[in-house]
């Protein structure tokens, strides 16, 4: 992107498409034709495995109302209890804590370009795959990466946060 194309994208897109461009990132946010609100609307619209998707997910840390991005496969749930013994107790965030702290909607939560940098946490479950997608700032918008570029993107560690999948 050169600039003018980002003048067309929604204030949160753009904002993400200026992190990826300043790190060097080969691929640029696409809107999607249909909202991507949901893990496996997302893996639906792009033809690919819902655990391909990088779900960013928000919680609220008790001890100092500090924002923690928990960013997960698709296919699996947090484990709140494991994420509350790296980084403190938390709760849940409500629409405007996410929207306040993140600058995005919930929906469209984007792994980087927060108006207020998050403590982050990235599931070891994503590297089941060597390509995922993410929300860039918006319910329409997603981009690509590797597992290893939301490590270099976002310098958060990679833990295990998630339940146990169902056998």
């Amino acid at each position: 992107m050169c600039g003018s194309e980002l003048t067309s994208l929604p204030d949160g897109v753009q904002r993400v498409a200026r992190v990826l461009q300043a790190h060097g990132h080969p691929h640029t946010p696409v809107m999607l034709d249909d909202a991507a609100r949901t893990a496996q609307q997302a893996a639906d619209a792009l033809g690919i495995a819902v655990g391909q998707i990088a779900k960013s997910i928000i919680f609220r840390r008790k001890a100092d109302d500090a924002a923690v991005l928990v960013i997960t496969s698709g296919d699996r749930r947090v484990d709140e209890k494991k994420v509350d013994a790296l980084v403190g107790k938390t709760g849940r965030a409500d629409a405007d804590f996410v929207k306040a702290r993140t600058g995005y909607s919930i929906g469209g939560v984007s792994p980087v370009g927060h108006v207020q940098p998050p403590v982050t946490l990235i599931d070891r479950e994503l590297f089941r795959f060597q390509e995922i997608w993410a929300a860039a700032g918006h319910p329409h918008g997603v981009f690509k990466l590797r597992p290893q570029d939301l490590e270099r993107l976002t310098g958060a560690p990679v833990a295990d946060v998630v339940q146990e999948p169902a056998a």
